[in-house]
């Protein structure tokens, strides 16, 4: 590969340590070029519409703004992005909700270096790169019943311990109506009581303890 089709690559994440050993790796690969390293997504935001890399690795844990909400800015705004979620987490529903707002791959940060590096060339070039036990989790969450926002809201209010009072006064609705949303959980996630349904919650990512 020449000079000038060298792959320009962004990183994005909030943890300086990580974002130096990826900028390592990738600067030893004559091919490839770290142009632009942000610590929140805002950053990414901002450093991919100043730079325009051709390749963003995108951690979904951030602060100020999230990595899904990024990559669905950046998406939204430049069609060609070409984004790996590079995360430590692996459940179905960060997986969903991360190709779900336009990225390309989803790689976890325990992979060896050839694995990363591929994965970089690969997505470059317009293709997906999923793993097969990421594609498999994927699988898994495209057959489950979407939760409605405001199911969202009271499932991760009831993995806080809360009951269907409490949960009616924070969201100032009835508690008829809260005790209509839980029945419809326990319906979309296929768990017959509220235990059940919070340890779902967790496992898929939904929300946490």
């Amino acid at each position: 590969m020449s000079q000038s089709t060298t792959i320009r690559v962004l990183i994005a994440d909030d943890h300086a340590i990580v974002r130096q050993g990826l900028a390592t790796i990738i600067n030893r690969d004559p091919e490839m070029t770290v142009i632009a390293q942000a610590e929140d997504g805002q950053q990414a935001i901002d450093l991919f519409r100043e730079h325009q890399p051709d390749v963003t690795l995108m951690d979904l844990r951030m602060p100020q703004v999230g990595g899904v909400e990024a990559i669905a800015a950046i998406c939204t705004e430049f069609k060609f992005a070409r984004i790996i979620v590079l995360t430590t987490y692996d459940s179905d529903e960060d997986i969903y909700r991360g190709l779900h707002a336009g990225a390309k791959g989803y790689l976890l940060k325990d992979a060896k270096t050839n694995e990363l590096l591929n994965a970089i060339r690969t997505v470059y070039c317009d293709r997906q790169y999923i793993p097969p036990d990421v594609g498999a989790k994927l699988v898994q969450r495209m057959s489950h019943q979407e939760l409605s926002e405001r199911e969202l809201e009271v499932l991760r209010l009831m993995t806080r311990g809360m009951s269907n009072l409490d949960i009616s006064t924070a969201l100032n609705i009835s508690e008829s109506t809260v005790k209509s949303h839980v029945n419809r959980i326990l319906s979309k996630l296929g768990v017959n009581d509220r235990t059940q349904a919070v340890i779902v919650a967790v496992k898929r990512g939904i929300a946490s303890l």
